[in-house]
């Protein structure tokens, strides 16, 4: 019954998030059948395990978000946004939107910039690229998902992102793990995600749809006289100090979310004082920033929070032990593992972490090449992670002005089945090969 319930549990969260619910009464509501299927004691259950959850999210990230906002604030109401969202046009064209969307935000992740920092850093710039290319706006979620959570997050070689730091620890492996597969994969995720966007960008044109703003978004921001707009070279000096920053300091602070803070303080400071005449109502641009990053952050906290309820489960840790019991091949075991309890948790690094926990030593024991199955496993982890629960999908969907029924269907093709279907065809092609 606990097992069924947990099921049941992200089944309603996942079916009333397509209705449109809010992150928190869905996750409360969800949360809720998970208790009563588990005869979990419900005041501990919310008062601690969920709570516990959404505190630890908050104090972890909490000044990224305020950060990140503030940043993007400065950037949108200083036309520095509009501006680099024009070059982008000047140097690929405007039919090319998706792809710069696509690339640009491949970039920042594998340079080492969070998904939860790319979303504020690229937004605005989506805006202006998907309004002059008449791209509906919903595509725009399947090209930032592509760009930040598939090859760049899992098998890309030497990518920082934590997916593929966390199998180093426990298997003894390098960031470039598997180098030739790790290529081979990155290339097959590029070229599948960016044929499904341009066909879905096609499809959705012929189906006489187009661009639309966010509800309560300022439109004459992105329709200002080109000459009006700051220099692209002063546009782009803040964004441009992230990275430096974030890839130039990240051995001198070893504290990466002490970093990102102040690469994007240090942005926001530069994009102030760079548009100063620019930005005309500074408190309330400072205002209106910081109170989007208390909405930006509050879906995934609630996410986040549900994902610890669920693991306190009893049935999560039979789930977790049956899983784990699969005697089989082991990079299969290792693959199929690692997808199913980062599904269950909504997050790749945490499904990495729980099956490495447990299976490690067996792994490593097996005779398997290691630097393989490191490879395997994060592009695993980077699949069934992405289902409609995900945190980092809820902050993607919220901060665009989007909805899962009217979006997540792209980043569920480009983070799911196209990770789930690359990750079965590579663990195929190496027992066959017999590495």
């Amino acid at each position: 019954m606990g097992t069924i319930g947990l099921i049941l549990g992200i089944a309603v969260l996942i079916y009333f998030a397509y209705k449109g619910v809010g992150a928190l009464p869905l996750t409360l509501l969800a949360g809720a059948v998970v208790i009563l299927t588990n005869q979990m004691d419900i005041w501990k259950s919310y008062s601690e395990f969920y709570l516990t959850g959404y505190v630890n999210f908050f104090k972890s990230y909490f000044l990224i978000f305020a950060s990140s906002a503030l940043y993007a604030k400065f950037m949108e109401d200083s036309g520095a946004a509009v501006a680099i969202g024009y070059k982008f046009i000047d140097w690929f064209g405007k039919k090319r939107a998706v792809l710069v969307v696509f690339l640009a935000t491949a970039a920042l992740t594998y340079g080492g910039i969070s998904l939860f920092v790319v979303v504020f850093a690229i937004a605005p710039i989506i805006m202006l690229l998907f309004k002059e290319a008449d791209i509906p706006r919903r595509l725009s979620l399947g090209a930032l998902a592509a760009g930040s959570a598939t090859f760049t997050m899992t098998s890309l070689p030497g990518t920082p992102q934590l997916t593929n730091v966390v199998p180093t620890k426990f298997l003894g492996t390098s960031l470039t793990a598997a180098p030739i597969l790790s290529i081979i994969a990155s290339v097959m995720l590029f070229i599948i995600c960016y044929a499904y966007l341009r066909w879905e960008e096609k499809r959705l044109a012929a189906a006489g749809e187009h661009f639309s703003f966010p509800d309560g978004t300022d439109a004459s921001m992105y329709e200002i006289d080109r000459s009006q707009l700051p220099s692209a070279t002063t546009s782009f000096i803040p964004l441009v100090v992230i990275i430096g920053m974030i890839i130039g300091l990240k051995k001198v602070i070893v504290n990466s979310s002490a970093l990102v803070v102040l690469a994007m303080v240090t942005a926001s400071t530069l994009a102030l004082i760079l548009n100063w005449s620019r930005i005309k109502n500074k408190k309330d641009t400072v205002n209106k920033g910081l109170g989007g990053a208390i909405g930006a952050i509050a879906s995934p906290c609630a996410v986040v929070a549900f994902g610890t309820l669920v693991q306190n489960a009893p049935a999560f840790k039979d789930i977790v032990q049956f899983v784990l019991s699969f005697d089989m091949n082991p990079y299969v075991t290792g693959t199929l593992s690692t997808a199913i309890i980062s599904g269950i948790t909504g997050s790749s690094s945490g499904g990495l972490t729980i099956t490495l926990q447990t299976l490690s030593e067996q792994f490593v024991g097996s005779g398997a090449n290691m630097s393989i199955m490191h490879r395997l496993i994060a592009i695993a982890a980077g699949s069934l992670d992405s289902l409609p629960h995900s945190s980092g999908l809820f902050l993607m969907i919220s901060y665009l002005g989007l909805t899962h029924k009217d979006s997540y269907r792209f980043a569920g093709v480009t983070t799911v089945i196209v990770p789930t279907i690359v990750c079965i065809v590579c663990t195929i092609g190496v027992i066959m090969m017999g590495l």
